[in-house]
């Protein structure tokens, strides 16, 4: 097969543009001179095999991107995204939203050299018009899917979700209007993202809402949760799964005096179900349990912050620990995905290399990410 040039020269171009990315930036990141990188770009001169890989290794995607027509990344869904949301994303946000579909890359890869995971895999078939209705229903049965009583509380709903198949990450970003986006990679599937720069109850609630796109809307390349887009009825739907999903009505209408409602009350059952008191409300007058003067009320309360615990954040852990652990979740790197990578190594599938590349960090960094989370790196890797 013969190289295309004008294909290579037109990916190359469109990625710097997609990430604005300088030349200057993309000459000093990959050593490629700038005289080289604009005739390259121009389709003037035909790449070497090493700057295809230098070009895919910086960009973070498969090489064959850049030499062939396959859909071997997400570039398409992300142009389409940026193109019709570029004020929503800085330029540090598009290369955040780069970065964890790099990591939900890895992961379908890594899980697939362990296949230890246990997938349940769910579908939902959508009827009529209903909107809010296909939320509730989906949330309803997926639940009994599961296995989870009306009563029971979902502690890990980042693993509820896993379950499925779903690719999800918390990433924090700086524009705080972004609750989460929903992305379909054409190699890893199904990929989540939820804006880390939340309330820790409010990326519960992202996180459901999100995978509601995964169940409801699967049938898009993309979808993207902002706080100003309200009456979507898309994104209705998907507040309503995640409400019924999180908070059963059948559970709300077994709470003690379930129609009384007093400050203290609210932030109990808040923390309880680990949600805002935003949602909880939202939840209880959905289900007309209150009048809309208690749930103003009920709004106007919160949850103290001490209360509030990230799973993956256990007390047990030391300032120190817990302070850099926060820093590699804020980059996207759960518990979940550091755990694979560490397993993976020690199973001799991996260099200790591989596993700098796919935790985004230097060979320095991953001893020191290795003892944070108690694994070792093998003397000479």
């Amino acid at each position: 097969m013969s190289f295309d040039l004008v294909l290579f020269s037109s990916k190359l171009r469109r990625c710097r543009e997609q990430f604005e990315k300088s030349l200057v930036e993309v000459t000093t990141a990959t050593g490629i001179p700038e005289n080289i990188l604009t005739a390259l770009e121009n389709g003037e001169r035909q790449p070497t095999g090493d700057e295809v890989l230098i070009f895919a290794d910086y960009y973070l995607c498969d090489y064959q991107f850049f030499i062939s027509n396959e859909r071997v990344a997400s570039f398409d869904q992300t142009e389409t995204l940026f193109r019709r949301y570029g004020e929503e994303f800085s330029k540090e946000d598009r290369w955040a939203v780069q970065e964890f579909l790099f990591l939900c890359e890895c992961e379908d890869f890594l899980l697939k050299l362990v296949p230890t995971h246990i997938y349940k895999s769910f579908s939902f078939i959508k009827r009529g018009n209903y909107y809010i209705g296909h939320g509730k229903e989906a949330a309803k049965a997926l639940r009994k899917h599961l296995g989870y009583a009306s009563n029971a509380v979902r502690m890990d709903v980042y693993e509820d979700f896993r379950s499925l198949g779903f690719h999800i990450f918390r990433r924090q970003l700086g524009n705080s209007n972004i609750s989460g986006l929903f992305i379909k990679h054409p190699i890893a599937g199904k990929c989540i993202l939820v804006n880390y720069s939340e309330d820790i109850y409010r990326q519960r609630f992202t996180a459901a809402h999100e995978s509601a796109h995964g169940i409801l809307d699967d049938d898009q390349e993309f979808v993207i949760s902002l706080k100003t887009d309200k009456k979507n009825l898309v994104e209705v739907r998907a507040n309503n799964f995640a409400s019924d999903y999180l908070m059963p009505p059948e559970f709300l209408q077994k709470i003690p005096d379930y129609q009384t409602w007093t400050p203290e009350k609210a932030i109990e059952w808040a923390n309880k179900f680990k949600v805002s008191t935003e949602a909880l409300a939202n939840a209880l007058k959905s289900a007309n349990f209150i009048s809309e003067n208690v749930e103003i009320q009920i709004k106007a309360v919160r949850v103290p912050r001490d209360l509030k615990v990230d799973r993956e954040l256990p007390e047990s852990l030391s300032f120190g620990s817990r302070q850099r652990r926060e820093e590699l979740l804020k980059r996207g790197l759960s518990n979940f995905y550091v755990g694979l990578c560490f397993d993976v190594y020690d199973q001799g599938f991996i260099s200790a290399g591989r596993v700098a590349e796919r935790l985004l960090v230097s060979k320095y960094e991953l001893t020191e990410i290795a003892s944070i989370y108690g694994r070792t790196i093998r003397y000479g890797d």
